[in-house]
C-alpha cells in the first residue's frame, strides 16, 4: 500500500515522522502466531442495510485445520460487533468475546491434523476495517481497509498476514449498489424486490488483510482484458476519468506477467473509494483513495501515459503488490520489505521500461534521497522485529530502502541471474509465506554467490555506507592507488564498488570490492588519470563526504 504525505499531492510513500525522543524507546514485537490452529477458508455471507451504514446480519463459516495436539480453545480475533451465536460442526458452543478474542470451546480437545468448521452469526457496524461512510458524490459506500490488522473489526479471523486462506464472499446489497470483492464473480441474483447478491470465490489463499469487498454506486468500466478481466469501479463523477488514469495498469500487467510469472488471481478490479491509503493492494480488487484521478499534482508527467509521475508509479506499485505481498506474503512483519520494497522497485522497473532509462535513474535517486533523510532520524535494521506501532513500518527503510535493496542486487549479479532469482523465489513461495533468508536463498542458487555478508548488512543490520575516497598516481609504478574508506558507525558493507577513471583516451571502468572498512587496491594504467569518479552511474545506496585530491609523487 501507500500513504499520502500531502493532501494534494500523489507521492510514492508517506515519510512518518518521528520525535527524537521516542527514536530509541523501541521493545521486541508480540506478534500473532499461528500456532495450535489455523483458518484454511472462509465463507462470509453478509447483508447490508438499506442506508449502507451497517451489517443487518452477518455469517462466517471458518475451516480451521488442529495443529497441534489437545486443543480445547480456537482463540479468534473479532472485534466489538454483537455476536449472535457460535457453532462448530454445526452444534452451538460456548463462547467469550471480550477485548478484541472470540474464544470458541470446543466440545472435546482436538489433535493435530483435525479439522473443523466454526460458524459465528453477527452483526451492527464494525469500529474500524470496514469503512461505511459516503463516496466522493456523496452516496452511501461500503470499502474494506484491513491493512495491517484490521479485518477482524467484522471477519472474526486470525488476524496476521501469515495466516492465509481462500474465501468466499456472499454480499446482500440495494439494488442501486454495484458489489465487487475478492475472487472470481458469480452470478448476480436477485433476492427480493429491493435488493440483490453478489458472489465471489478467491480460490487463491490471501493474507487477511487482503479480504476485502466494495459496495456503492459505482461507475463500471472496462479495462484491457487480454491478460486477466480488468475492469474499473469508480464513483459516477470519475466515469470519464477512469480509463485514462488507470491507463498504466494493463501495461504494468503485461510487464510483470513477462518478467515474474502469470497474473496470480481471478481478476483485477481498481476501486476508487474510502481508504486511509494512496492506494491498498487487495488481491483482485485494488483500492485507491477516492480522489486518486483528479488530485492536483506537482509531479512531472509521464511521456508515455501523459499523467503525473506520481499516478502512474502509484498504479503500477499496487499492481506489482498481486505478485509480492498478497501472492507471496512476508511470513513475520519484520519482512514487510518483501512487500513494500519490491512493489516500490517493480514500479521504478515498470518506468525504466516505459519512460526510459534517465526517468528511472531519476525515480531511484528520488527514492534514495528519501532513505537517506529518514535515516538521520531513525537507524534501524530493514528486518525490524522491535516497532510495535505496524502502522510505523509504513517508513523509507520498507519502501525506499527496500527498493535499493534489490537494486543493488540486480547491479551486484546482472539482470539474467537477478531476474531468474526473483522468477524462482516467486514460484517457490506463490500463494504461502516467505522470508528474507528465502529471497537470499532463491538469489544465491541462480547467481552461485553468497549473499550471506550482503544480507547481513542490508537486511538484518542498520544503516548504509558513508564513503570517502583519495586516491594517488605512482609514476614509477604506472599504477593508480584508491584508497576508500567506510566510516559510518556500522560494520562493512560488502557492496562492489564501481569506479570511472578518466584518461586521455576516454573513461576506463573498474570494479573494486573492498574487504575492510578502509581498503587499498592498485590498478596499472598506461598514462595518469585525470580524475577517479566513485559509482558513477550510482548504483549504491550510499553517503560520499570529503573526496580529496589526487596527490602528486
Amino acid at each position: 500500500m501507500i500513504l499520502l504525505r500531502h493532501a494534494g499531492k500523489v507521492t510514492l510513500l508517506l515519510v512518518i515522522t518521528f520525535s527524537v525522543s521516542t527514536l530509541h524507546v523501541l521493545a521486541a514485537r508480540v506478534e500473532r502466531k499461528v500456532d495450535s490452529w489455523k483458518p484454511t477458508h472462509y465463507n462470509v455471507e453478509i447483508t447490508l442495510n438499506e442506508p449502507l451504514s451497517e451489517l443487518t446480519t452477518a455469517k462466517a463459516e471458518i475451516s480451521v485445520q488442529i495443529l497441534k495436539n489437545n486443543v480445547s480453545i480456537i482463540d479468534l480475533d473479532f472485534g466489538e460487533m454483537t455476536v449472535d451465536s457460535v457453532k462448530v460442526e454445526k452444534q452451538p458452543v460456548l463462547f467469550n468475546h471480550t477485548s478484541g478474542r472470540l474464544e470458541v470451546r470446543l466440545a472435546r480437545p482436538l489433535e493435530r491434523g483435525a479439522q473443523i468448521s466454526i460458524e459465528v452469526v453477527y452483526h451492527g457496524k464494525p469500529k474500524d476495517g470496514l469503512v461505511m461512510r459516503n463516496d466522493k458524490d456523496g452516496r452511501p459506500s461500503v470499502v474494506g481497509d484491513n491493512w495491517p490488522d484490521r479485518v477482524h473489526h467484522w471477519i472474526p479471523s486470525l488476524d496476521h498476514p501469515s495466516a492465509k486462506a481462500t474465501v468466499n464472499f456472499s454480499i446482500t446489497a440495494p439494488k442501486r449498489a454495484l458489489v465487487v470483492a475478492n475472487g472470481k464473480p458469480g452470478p448476480v441474483e436477485t433476492t427480493s424486490e429491493t435488493t440483490r447478491t453478489w458472489k465471489f470465490t478467491e480460490a487463491h489463499p490471501i493474507p487477511p488483510y487482503c479480504m476485502i469487498f466494495a459496495a456503492g454506486e459505482f461507475a463500471k468500466i472496462p479495462g484491457d482484458s487480454t491478460l486477466t478481466s480488468l475492469s474499473y469501479l469508480v464513483p459516477k463523477s470519475d466515469a470519464v476519468s477512469a480509463a485514462k488514469g488507470f491507463a498504466p495498469a494493463a501495461p504494468s500487467l503485461k510487464l510483470f506477467t513477462q518478467t515474474i510469472a502469470p497474473y496470480p488471481y481471478e481478476k483485477l478490479a481498481l476501486i476508487v473509494g474510502n481508504t486511509q491509503f494512496g492506494g491498498m493492494e487487495n488481491s483482485g480488487a485494488i483500492v485507491f483513495a477516492s480522489d486518486i484521478l483528479n488530485r492536483s499534482s506537482n509531479s512531472p508527467s509521464s511521456r508515455t501515459f501523459g499523467l503525473s509521475t506520481g499516478l502512474v508509479e502509484l498504479v503500477a506499485h499496487e499492481i506489482a503488490h498481486q505478485w509480492f505481498g498478497d501472492s507471496v506474503t512476508e511470513s513475520t512483519w519484520a519482512d514487510l520489505w518483501l512487500s513494500e520494497g519490491f512493489a516500490t522497485y517493480f514500479a521504478g522497473y515498470f518506468v525504466q521500461k516505459t519512460d526510459g532509462e534517465a526517468a528511472f535513474q531519476n525515480y531511484m535517486n528520488s527514492t534514495g534521497q528519501t532513505y537517506l533523510s529518514y535515516a538521520r532520524q531513525v537507524r534501524t535494521p530493514l528486518h525490524d522485529t522491535e516497532t510495535s506501532n505496524l502502522m510505523r513500518l509504513l517508513n523509507p527503510n520498507n519502501y525506499q530502502k527496500g527498493a535499493w535493496v534489490l537494486h543493488m542486487l540486480r547491479s551486484e549479479l546482472g539482470d539474467e541471474a537477478f531476474f531468474k532469482g526473483i522468477r524462482s523465489y516467486y514460484n517457490d513461495y506463490k500463494n504461502s509465506v516467505a522470508s528474507s533468508d528465502d529471497l537470499r536463498s532463491a538469489l544465491e542458487k541462480s547467481s552461485g554467490q553468497d549473499l550471506k555478508p550482503f544480507f547481513k548488512a542490508w537486511v538484518y543490520g542498520p544503516g548504509h555506507p558513508h564513503y570517502q575516497m583519495n586516491w594517488e598516481w605512482d609514476e614509477s609504478k604506472r599504477v593508480v592507488r584508491v584508497t576508500i574508506y567506510q566510516v559510518q558507525t556500522e560494520e562493512l558493507f560488502p557492496n562492489t564498488i564501481p569506479l570511472a577513471i578518466s584518461v586521455s583516451s576516454g573513461k576506463q571502468l573498474f570494479k573494486i570490492k573492498p574487504s575492510t572498512k578502509q581498503y587499498a587496491q592498485e590498478i596499472p594504467l598506461a598514462e595518469k588519470p585525470s580524475a577517479v569518479d566513485f559509482d558513477p552511474e550510482s548504483s549504491i545506496l550510499k553517503e560520499v563526504s570529503n573526496p580529496k585530491t589526487p596527490t602528486k609523487r
